[in-house]
């Protein structure tokens, strides 16, 4: 007999730990029924919703003068294709407050070669702490004299509500509207987003109702800590409790309710532009862990769900924490020699790949477990996807038996994929895989579905089993399906 690979041997002990638990705990496992209102589905989730966000340093030439962001980067390009990365996203402090060195002509076109091979539009930041807006006026004149097509937007700032004090929405609003009309007389195409502040709805609210309806602005954006200070955590197992729990999922409402209805009044979409669970590049031994693809999986649907345009995930080797460049803890994925090597967020982002494109369906969910996120999507492709998040972890956590119940329309076969961490630990850095499979360093993945057992008869019901610490996508074909 041939010997497995160290490859094939990660693939059965995947296998082996889904479907042994399964098999053990069906008789005990709690009932959860998710009831999906399938005859009406809802909102179309943009088709650029997963993004990226990099320090503007990112994009200045490392040793040897070789750029990051570059046409012939091809694992880089393979792994946002991987990703399905619509939105590529460059700012950072290291754009504003804290730049050394802002990019120049030859790191733009760089940049531009990359995003026209990656398939992705861009968001960029114009310095306004310390700028000069005859400067940016001639950056975004470069830009779109050349690569509008490719442009979504232009922020002007980041994060100015937490500038250096004393500076007010006042300050801001002047500077603002200096530097925006400096730029539109250079670039009268021009399109702004803004107001790119951290967790602080008011100045959304302020910023909507002083250039939401002119100043050529099609976006708002906020940024998004959910967690707060990576090193403010006390420790990690803290840190990935209070990441899996509601009071997370209670600062989205408090965010959402903040400035939502006001940009949606005024007919403007939203974006997350700059987002991951803990600032100051994370939390060590949180943000790195398998907890973060659970937690990035449920965050992205969640916003999906209450019709934001978008997330970008802050992300890279390094980002700008307490004015200097740290190793990025909650990155999804860092720089090796051969390629790029994921990090459990990237797994998160992927899950939603495969799950998050095309209409929301509204979800019910029985009583059975607090710890069960389930959310639902009718794809582009009919098919119906159901995603299925177990977010119990610890010495209790429990397998659960979830019966997903679409209500009348009929599916007549269903597969499944798993989302899972070596022997289902929370704080696992390694070794996760979707679909039984890793992604490797040159933006690979061959993850499988698997078949699952066909529907009951009389209520057209799926019966699946979802292991602890463990995400799963359940795949639904329709009956008129061929």
């Amino acid at each position: 007999m041939k010997p497995l690979s160290g490859l094939n041997l990660r693939l059965l002990a995947s296998a082996l730990l889904v479907f042994g638990l399964a098999t053990r705990t069906v008789a005990s496992a709690p009932l959860v029924t998710v009831t999906l209102d399938t005859e009406n589905p809802g909102l179309v989730i943009p088709a650029d919703f997963e993004g990226l966000s990099f320090e503007a340093s990112q994009l200045l030439p490392g040793p040897g003068g070789i750029h990051y962001f570059r046409r012939d980067n091809h694992a880089l390009i393979h792994l946002f294709h991987t990703l399905g990365i619509k939105s590529l996203r460059l700012g950072g402090n290291t754009a504003d407050r804290d730049a050394r060195k802002l990019p120049d002509e030859a790191d733009l076109d760089s940049l531009f070669a990359f995003a026209k091979a990656a398939g992705v539009k861009i968001i960029y930041c114009l310095r306004l702490h310390g700028g000069d807006p005859q400067a940016d006026a001639r950056t975004a004149k470069y830009i779109m004299d050349r690569y509008a097509s490719q442009m979504d937007c232009f922020s002007i700032g980041q994060e100015p509500s937490s500038y250096p004090k004393p500076y007010s929405y006042s300050d801001y609003e002047k500077d603002w509207r200096k530097f925006a009309d400096t730029i539109i007389a250079a670039v009268p195409d021009v399109k702004f987003c803004g107001p790119s502040v951290h967790k602080n709805p008011a100045w959304a609210r302020q910023f909507i109702a002083d250039f939401g309806q002119a100043s050529h602005v099609i976006l708002i954006t906020e940024h998004f800590y959910p967690g707060g200070a990576g090193n403010k955590v006390p420790a990690p197992e803290v840190g990935r409790d209070c990441m899996l729990s509601d009071n997370f999922v209670k600062s989205y409402e408090t965010l959402y309710n903040g400035f939502v209805p006001a940009a949606l009044s005024d007919g403007l979409p939203y974006r997350l532009e700059e987002a991951n669970n803990y600032f100051n590049g994370g939390a060590k031994g949180v943000s790195d862990t398998f907890a973060a693809a659970l937690w990035g999986l449920d965050f992205m649907h969640w916003w999906a769900e209450h019709g934001a345009k978008g997330v970008n995930f802050h992300t890279g080797d390094f980002v700008s924490a307490n004015y200097r460049l740290e190793p990025a803890k909650y990155t999804a994925f860092f720089s090796t020699r051969n390629g790029y090597v994921s990090r459990p967020l990237a797994y998160g982002i992927k899950a939603f790949d495969l799950s998050g494109h095309g209409r929301v369906v509204r979800v019910e969910l029985s009583s059975g477990s607090s710890r069960l996120a389930a959310y639902a999507v009718l794809g582009n492709d009919n098919d119906l996807y159901v995603t299925l998040i177990n977010q119990e972890h610890g010495a209790d956590a429990q397998t659960l038996t979830v019966a997903v119940r679409p209500s009348r329309t009929r599916f007549k076969s269903g597969q499944i994929l798993y989302l899972i961490a070596p022997d289902h630990n929370v704080a696992a850095i390694s070794g996760e895989t979707l679909g039984g499979t890793e992604i490797e360093v040159d933006g690979n993945w061959n993850g499988k579905w698997t078949l699952l057992k066909p529907p009951e008869n009389d209520t057209g019901t799926f019966t699946v089993q979802i292991p602890a610490v463990c995400a799963a996508i359940v795949k639904l074909l329709p009956m008129s399906k061929p």
